[in-house]
């Protein structure tokens, strides 16, 4: 018997725009499965009936399945009703909270980074705290999706996280606002062409191209020495986007392939659009804050030989989360990885730079954990380029571009201009 349930291709922690009709077999469980599932339940009975204290029937079954998902890897989870409809609107880039991008590390929510001008951010929320309570409740053995369903909420209302920093347990209060995540940033920074991808959602690649647009327009093409393209701090998005915003750059050709369980189970994405820059250079900036589909438009991009990759290691995430809606909330389970044009995997090894550029830590910062890689988070799937280095990198971009070493390098290969670093050619 077979069961049809739609699937959505997903990149880090938000469901893809890719819609299939996908049949599931039930394969056969054999004798053995059902006996563990027999004493399974008799371990529930007994903890609903002789527990010292009464136990919500839904929160114990919530935390077995929790469980058994969070021994696959750190990306598969369950999510209910609330969870599964909060990740749908965080792909169309607004919704009520506080502004934060989180990741479970070792079984603790780390901050990546606040979003600017958002609450967090005002607030003075730095990227490598750790959220240890909110609202006083403690988060220990909580999920992903949990704490940050609870982090959301109504515009207008209050809540309080207790942050672990370096030694420190520091408490900050904020109110909840509507976040509208801004998801494309450019300027002139004089005959370059400045963008910055912050996450990839719905309208990314439409901003993309507004952004192109608009630099051309006010950069006459002659001068327009090439493009910046930022991907720094960027956990990632929808894999649709991904592939639309490396097409703007690539003329024809693959952008990323995924391969799942079995052999045959392999999907390639290709190129669809133009150059929408006309073949200018291309500088991609990371670094260990880059993940997932901003490792594959690196990826596609340096495979192609389209761009000059510079700053440090990304982060390492080369997953697949395919989101299956189910009766109340939704599976999000680990199908299938990344693959760059060349084949490489992107799973716990992330994207290497043409050029390492390591941008300095102020006083502040070097002696908290900032540093960000999928190959250093417990339970992670071991990629087959794996190494002892692992992936990622710190991450972390000075507010002022004036002291951003890796803008500031990446300016100078562009304009020709004697660097302290290696130069390699930029490629067109």
């Amino acid at each position: 018997m077979l069961r049809k349930t739609l699937v959505f291709l997903a990149a880090l922690l938000n469901s893809a725009s890719i819609l299939m009709l996908h049949p599931y077999p039930l394969n056969a469980v054999d004798s053995d499965t059902y006996h563990q599932l027999a004493i399974f339940g008799d371990i529930f009975e007994h903890i609903r009936t002789q527990y010292v204290k009464p136990q919500d029937d839904n929160k114990l079954i919530q935390s077995a399945i929790n469980g058994m998902l969070s021994s696959l890897d750190p990306h598969s989870s369950y999510m209910d009703e609330k969870a599964a409809n909060e990740m749908q609107l965080s792909t169309k880039g607004e919704f009520g909270g506080i502004g934060i991008e989180v990741s479970m590390e070792n079984h603790r929510i780390k901050i990546i980074s606040p979003l600017d001008n958002s609450p967090a951010a005002q607030a003075g929320i730095r990227a490598g705290d750790l959220i240890i309570k909110i609202n006083d409740e403690d988060l220990r053995g909580q999920n992903l999706d949990s704490v940050v369903s609870k982090m959301r909420g109504k515009v207008g209302t209050q809540l309080t996280l207790t942050l672990q920093r370096v030694n420190n347990l520091i408490k900050i209060k904020m109110t909840r606002a509507i976040i509208k995540t801004e998801v494309v940033r450019y300027r002139i920074e004089k005959n370059i062409g400045y963008i910055r991808i912050l996450q990839f959602s719905e309208k990314t690649y439409d901003h993309l191209k507004k952004a192109i647009a608009n630099l051309k327009l006010k950069i006459p093409q002659k001068s327009l020495k090439g493009y910046i393209l930022d991907l720094r701090m960027n956990p990632g998005g929808l894999l649709d986007q991904a592939v639309n915003v490396a097409s703007a750059f690539i003329e024809k050709g693959r952008i990323v392939s995924t391969k799942g369980r079995n052999p045959q189970d392999i999907i390639h994405f290709d190129t669809h659009d133009k150059d929408l820059t006309e073949g200018k250079p291309i500088i991609v900036l990371i670094n260990g804050g880059s993940a997932s589909a901003s490792e594959i438009v690196a990826g596609a991009l340096q495979d192609h030989q389209r761009a000059t990759i510079l700053g440090t290691q990304s982060f390492g995430k080369g997953s697949v989360q395919t989101i299956i809606p189910l009766e109340k909330g939704a599976l999000r389970l680990t199908t299938a990885l990344y693959y760059t044009p060349s084949g490489r995997s992107i799973q716990g090894k992330g994207i290497t730079p043409d050029i390492i550029v390591e941008q300095a830590l102020p006083d502040k910062l070097k002696n908290s954990s900032i540093n960000y890689g999928e190959s250093k988070l417990l339970g992670h799937i071991k990629g087959q380029e794996e190494d002892q280095k692992g992936s990622g990198s710190a991450a972390y971009i000075p507010q002022n571009p004036k002291t951003d070493i890796q803008l500031q390098e990446a300016l100078k290969l562009l304009r020709g201009e004697m660097t302290t670093h290696i130069k390699k050619s930029i490629h067109h």
